[in-house]
């Protein structure tokens, strides 16, 4: 397939399992991060990878979050007496970061510029999040990038040296596809190009 191709088909792949990118596969997929446009040179993006035993600090760094969560709208009580419903909600979230055998969590490292605004860096730590999706899956891996609220969480943050100044801007998920996926249609650029001539 040429890169064209390639670029056009790309497509997230939800259902992952090992194995893992090996070593030199990993830091391929890191060394794209690295490249991706970045107006002053300012790297302001900081990645985490998370495999085998920090996939389950992982999880309880979610549970705790969502704990902090449900105690602060009563969803838990002070004596420690939980709803069904926050004990449906433990158990999926704990299990949510055994969705791939490897994870990358992408966070801004914003610097102080004059010329590149925080939101020019914050760009450019999701051009990160791309560009290793589509290494992952040029070298035969499947790949999702995810966010959701406890991206935004404080709790995660914190439990993933991420600064209260900085963003999470994504959980790229990394293994091998359980099955094989059809490509998706195309989105057609009707209505979202605008040609000044």
């Amino acid at each position: 397939m040429n890169l064209i191709d390639f670029l056009q088909q790309r497509q997230s792949t939800p259902v992952l399992t090992e194995p893992a990118p090996n070593e030199d596969d990993l830091n391929k997929i890191l060394a794209a991060g690295m490249r991706v446009p970045d107006h002053g040179g300012l790297k302001p993006w900081h990645f985490t990878v998370i495999s085998e035993d920090g996939l389950q600090r992982l999880s309880d760094i979610f549970v705790e979050a969502i704990t902090n969560e449900a105690l602060s709208t009563g969803d838990i009580s002070t004596t420690g007496t939980c709803t069904p419903e926050f004990e449906a909600k433990k158990v999926k979230t704990s299990k949510m970061p055994f969705r791939a055998p490897l994870i990358i969590v992408i966070a801004t490292n914003k610097q102080s510029h004059e010329k590149v605004p925080e939101i020019e860096q914050q760009i450019t730590a999701g051009c990160c999040a791309h560009a290793m999706q589509m290494a992952a899956s040029s070298l035969g891996y499947g790949a999702m990038w995810r966010t959701g609220n406890l991206a935004y969480d404080s709790t995660v943050k914190a439990g993933l040296n991420v600064s209260d100044k900085n963003d999470i801007v994504g959980f790229l998920y990394i293994g091998t596809p359980c099955r094989e996926h059809g490509v998706k249609p195309s989105k057609s650029i009707e209505g979202h190009v605008t040609y000044w001539n």
